[in-house]
């Protein structure tokens, strides 16, 4: 169900998480994808929560899953700020700049009640 900002049910907040597998998972290529994702996607309206980074290599349990190189955190205070977020001209850049090196990219959305 989509709601308008006025609709959102109180207490929600849309998870919106992406893994990169990249082409070259150099330290380098991994820390420039980093850092675009700071430069393009943070600071976006509606956005309560902005993190990236690369995946903790070291972390090896069987539980673990080993197949990405970098992630996006971008938690949203509304589906409606999400797909603000979307369309908007640095976001689409950073498409643009970067997902020439992306191997694969998997988008998981969430709806996560964050605790106090």
């Amino acid at each position: 169900m989509t709601y308008s900002a006025a609709e959102e049910p109180a207490g929600r907040t849309l998870a919106h998480d992406v893994y990169f597998s990249l082409n070259d998972a150099s330290p380098e290529a991994r820390q420039a994808l980093v850092d675009a994702c700071r430069k393009y996607l943070s600071g976006h309206e509606g956005t309560r929560f902005f993190a990236a980074g690369s995946r903790a290599q070291e972390m090896q349990r069987d539980v673990n899953d080993t197949g990405f190189d970098v992630s996006l955190h971008v938690y949203f205070e509304s589906e409606a700020a999400h797909a603000v977020y979307q369309d908007d001209p640095r976001h689409l850049e950073f498409i643009e700049k970067m997902k020439s090196n992306w191997k694969s990219v998997r988008v998981l959305d969430s709806w996560v009640q964050i605790a106090p």
